[in-house]
């Protein structure tokens, strides 16, 4: 059955108003987090469910206190989940980062540019980055303690045990040596 114009105008339109709504609701849930971000991110007071007040600036506990119903704005929250369980850190970041994607998504659609334009074009972006990453990296030498103590101080720093990061971060780095051993 062929679809006369007007339907497939109206399909068009409520694709793009489908695509506007995701997109406003993931950069909701970006923007909510956005401020905690960093080490002078601001705290946030939550009331729970119960009625119990949580004060933090970490993005992970807010996303996970947050009551998300929609589903774009769910997957932020599972983005979150999973950064923390690849890399233990970065769960605001990749949160915050996905947020920006989508505006700069958001903007191109709005000029007129395709989808399947943007979505290509991000690909091509991340291979470009990760080739550059690449090439700026500099290669880990486990004989070189003081370089991987300053490397796990410089992790530790993002976290609440920061203050003592002098302390942790040789122990930390003695810990891994001795496995790699």
């Amino acid at each position: 059955m062929h679809q006369q114009p007007s339907e497939q105008a109206g399909k068009s339109q409520k694709g793009k108003d489908v695509r506007h709504a995701n997109i406003i609701a993931a950069k909701a849930v970006a923007d909510s987090i956005r401020t905690s971000l960093g080490p002078k991110g601001m705290d946030k007071m939550i009331q729970d469910g119960k009625g119990g007040v949580i004060i933090t600036n970490d993005g992970a506990t807010i996303l996970k206190q947050m009551s998300v119903a929609h589903p774009t704005a769910r997957m932020l929250v599972e983005l979150s989940k999973a950064q923390d369980v690849e890399a233990g850190d970065g769960t605001t970041s990749v949160v915050v980062i996905a947020g920006a994607l989508l505006g700069a998504a958001e903007g191109l659609l709005n000029k007129g540019i395709h989808p399947q334009v943007i979505s290509e074009a991000f690909l091509s972006a991340a291979e470009q980055s990760q080739t550059y990453l690449q090439s700026m990296s500099v290669q880990v030498d486990l004989n070189d303690r003081e370089s991987l103590i300053k490397s796990a101080s410089t992790s530790l720093n993002s976290k609440v045990v920061s203050q003592s990061s002098a302390l942790l971060a040789p122990m930390a780095v003695d810990a891994v040596l001795k496995i790699v051993e």
